[in-house]
This record gives C-alpha cells, structure tokens and sequence, in this order.
C-alpha cells in the first residue's frame, strides 16, 4: 500500500490526478459484451474496471423464495481476487454481502417488480481492477445491463461519491484519497434526483453535507449521461445491422446464386449489355434499310425489262399475220392446181 501523500490538492487547485474538486473521472461503458446473458455491461471508470450481467425475468429456485405478486431482485457484488494489489482470498466476505445487499435495494426499487410475479431477476456484477468506488461503479455498470435486458424501470440509477480531503470537497474519490481521505459518502439516485442509496463513512458538517449532496447530484448527472448514449449508440448501431441483414437476406432470395456484394458490379455489367444489344440493334436496322434499298432498285430493273419485252410482242404480231397471209396464197395455189 502505498504511503499517504503530503497534500490531496496543490496550489492550483487540482488533485493528485490532475482533475478539479467536481471533475469526475474518465468513463467508458460498452453494452452487450456478454451474448449468453439477458443483458450485460462492461464499464471502465478511472482504473476500476466491472463487468455485469443480467438473468431473467425467470423461474425462482429453490421455490419457496418466490413472491406471489412480484418478482425478487438478487444481486451479487464479488471482487476478483487478482482485482487488488494484495491478493483478495476469493469467496464472499463480509463486505461484498453489505455491498450487494445496499446495491439490491438501490435498483430494486426503480424496477416494476410486480409485472413479473413468481420470478426472479438475477444481477451478476464482479470487479475486475479496483480503484475506489467500486460499489458505485458497479452500481452504475448494473443499471445499463438491465435496460440491456429489457427490464421495465422508472429510470437508469446513476452513482457517484463525495468525500473530504484537506477540508475540501471533492467528488468521485480516487484510491489515495479514498484511503487516506476525511470521509466518503456514495450516492446513488435517479435523472429526477431520488436519492436511492446514501452511506457515508467519516464526518461532514451539515454545510459540508448539504454541499456534497449537490455535488453528488451534479456527478451522478455526468455520469448518467454517458450512461443514456452508451445505450443510444449501442441499439442505433444494432438496428442498423438488423436492416443490412434483412436487405442481405431479401437479396439472396431473389438471387440465391448471386454473390451479395457484387450485386451493384452485375447490375452495372447488364446496363452495359443493353446498351450493345441497342446498338446491334440500331447496325442491324440500318443493314436492313440498305438492303431493302438495293432490293427495290432491283425491283424496278426488271420492270423495265418486262416492259421492254411487252414492247416487242407487235412484231411477233406482225409475222404471225405474214404467217396467215402465205398460208393463204398457198391455199389458193392449190384450188388452182384442182382446177
């Protein structure tokens, strides 16, 4: 463990980690990382580092904890044993059962436990790296996975920590000021400011304490913030997904043979296509014309010859009567000779 630092705050105002007194630390939250579980979290807040996941609405067991109108939220804090720099002895101790029990009645009253009667909704949260505030983180991390689940609540639970150093109020304590600090004071409320969970361990005078909570409530408002577009973000960028899987699945059924990605290429190739097929078309055309130009040309040669040939049928008329008329003389020459 390392040892207590001379001064929390400098000259400037800033802490060991360079924030302001109401500067809360940098926080990542990814939603959905666990596939096999109703709803999950990841969440990274300062060095702390929590993954949590929701089970059901499902059946109770054993039976008789069921409740006939409602359904019972169970919640398990656990801190990995490789989560500290001493080695935790793994296994529930007496601090993880406080922890899960104040966390439990924090969520479940935000939940609409009576539309789920005879059931159960299991929340599973463990510490992967601890570096204080580990129950509000998991807080925080717990409240994302059931809206990940699909559980009906009044609002997502935001938490934060207020708490003294060198007799001035800071917000989301770290590890040394944690440790070596005046007092700590998690808070957990809803958007609206109802306070759902509120312990304190040290001493805060009552301008102290009114401050604080102001405090806490503007820190519980960042970080529910971060909490709103972690969701947005996730459920945007799954419809989008959705949609480019129904149009993928609608494509291959209408072209089960067809590769998907190339569809744009193909279509692009038949307008190409097309566009030859019209110009042979148009060449084939203007052939067609040219020769049934020639053909009439043709055409009109032979009329002309049939009308040459109409011309010369008078003279075949003219021998036919030279024919008639020596026909006659030699008629009359033989009447002669008969006489």
């Amino acid at each position: 463990m390392n040892d207590k630092p001379e001064k929390f705050i400098d000259n400037n105002g800033l802490r060991l980690d360079g924030r302001k007194a109401d500067q809360i630390r940098d926080i990542k939250i990814e939603v959905g990382v666990l596939s096999r579980a109703d709803g999950s979290c990841y969440l990274e807040m300062g060095n702390n580092k929590v993954i949590a996941a929701v089970y059901g609405p499902r059946e109770v067991h054993p039976r008789h904890q069921q409740k006939s109108t409602k359904a019972i939220v169970r919640y398990k804090y656990n801190m990995a044993s490789f989560s500290v720099e001493d080695r935790k002895r793994p296994g529930p101790d007496r601090r993880s059962i406080e922890v899960s029990k104040v966390s439990r009645e924090a969520l479940e009253d935000m939940i609409f436990t009576e539309y789920f009667p005879k059931s159960a909704i299991d929340i599973f949260v463990e510490i992967l790296q601890a570096d204080a505030g580990t129950r509000t983180a998991a807080l925080n991390a717990a409240s994302v996975a059931l809206a990940d689940a699909g559980i009906p609540m009044r609002g997502l639970v935001s938490a934060c920590a207020v708490g003294k150093v060198d007799e001035t109020l800071v917000v989301d304590l770290n590890k040394d000021e944690d440790n070596y600090g005046q007092a700590d004071m998690p808070i957990a409320m809803t958007p609206d400011g109802k306070i759902t969970l509120l312990q304190m361990d040290g001493n805060f005078t009552l301008e102290q304490f009114k401050q604080g909570l102001e405090m806490a409530q503007e820190g519980c408002r960042q970080v529910y913030e971060f909490q709103r577009k972690a969701l947005l973000d996730y459920y945007a960028k799954k419809e989008e997904t959705e949609e480019v899987a129904v149009i993928e699945e609608v494509l291959q059924e209408e072209a089960p043979e067809e590769v998907v990605e190339e569809s744009i290429a193909e279509e692009m190739e038949e307008i190409e296509e097309d566009e030859a097929e019209e110009v042979k078309a148009a060449e084939a055309e203007s052939d067609q014309e040219i020769e049934e130009d020639s053909s009439e040309t043709y055409e009109t040669s032979d009329t002309v010859e049939e009308e040459a040939t109409e011309t010369e049928e008078p003279e075949d008329e003219d021998e036919e009567k030279e024919e008639d008329e020596s026909t006659i003389d030699e008629s009359d020459d033989e009447r002669e000779v008969s006489q």
